[in-house]
Parts: C-alpha cells; structure tokens; sequence
C-alpha cells in the first residue's frame, strides 16, 4: 500500500553512524513515513474499540478513516513545503508529497453510526463501539 519511495540508503545510514557531522538532514524535517512508522495503540472494553494513531504534522481535512466492518483503513496525505520571505535568497527546497496508509482488522464489527474520530495535536483518536449482536428470532411456520 505504501508508493512512497525511501529517502535513506544504506549510504546515509552509514555516514549517519561513523560521521553524523557530515550528515546533512533535511532542512524541512523528517522525510516521509512508511505505513509501520504510522504508530497506533488499540484498547478494548466490553462495548468499544478506542485506537490512538500518531500522525504529526498532517492537516485534519488530509485524514482518511474507513470502516468496513471490523477493518479499519487509516490513510493520510502528507503536503510539506518550505516557504520563504521576499528578503531571503533560496539556496535549497525542498517538498514531500505523498500518502500513507494502514490496515487492520479487529476481532468484532464496528457501529458506524456512533463511532466518532478526533483529531487534535497530531493525534487521532478513534472510539469504535462494537455492533450489539442481535440474537436470532425464531419465526413461526405458517
């Protein structure tokens, strides 16, 4: 699921670790996360799901969430730029553009009609309530 292309190498890592002097990051930041770099905690109660996901610097209208039964799809894009005033001169820029996105799949189907997400500081909070199971209703035979 992730079409994003990694921004290290063995090179980097290498430099990173005998000369991190020489290492040049970015000016902007962290380059772009990979689907498992998407951190979540998923807690259960009797009734709910409550998933946490770390998603720091994405704009809330950029947040995707999907639930189809019990699989919920978290996908972000990510719109970085480095900006600059009149007075400045650019001697480097840089921008990342790309999506991410994570899968996974809980134990019961969820109630999409009360489940509620929250965005806020860089982190999403998903509470999912559990479909109530409605137990089978014997018919009478005509």
């Amino acid at each position: 699921m992730n079409h994003l292309m990694a921004r290290s190498s063995l090179f980097d890592d290498f430099f990173k670790d005998v000369a991190p002097g020489f290492y040049v990051r970015p000016l902007h930041g962290d380059s772009l996360p990979s689907p498992s770099q998407i951190k979540i905690d998923v807690k259960e109660t009797p009734t709910t799901y409550t998933v946490v996901a770390e998603l720091p610097g994405v704009a809330k209208e950029d947040i995707h969430v999907n639930v189809e039964g019990g699989v919920v799809t978290l996908r972000a894009e990510i719109k970085q730029e480095d900006r600059q005033s009149q007075d400045e001169k650019v001697l480097r820029t840089e921008r990342y553009y790309g999506a991410v996105a994570r899968s996974f799949q809980l134990a019961a189907d969820i109630d999409n009609d009360r489940a509620k997400a929250r965005y806020d500081n860089g982190v999403l909070t998903l509470t999912l309530p559990k479909k109530v199971a409605v137990a089978g209703q014997r018919l009478t035979v005509e």
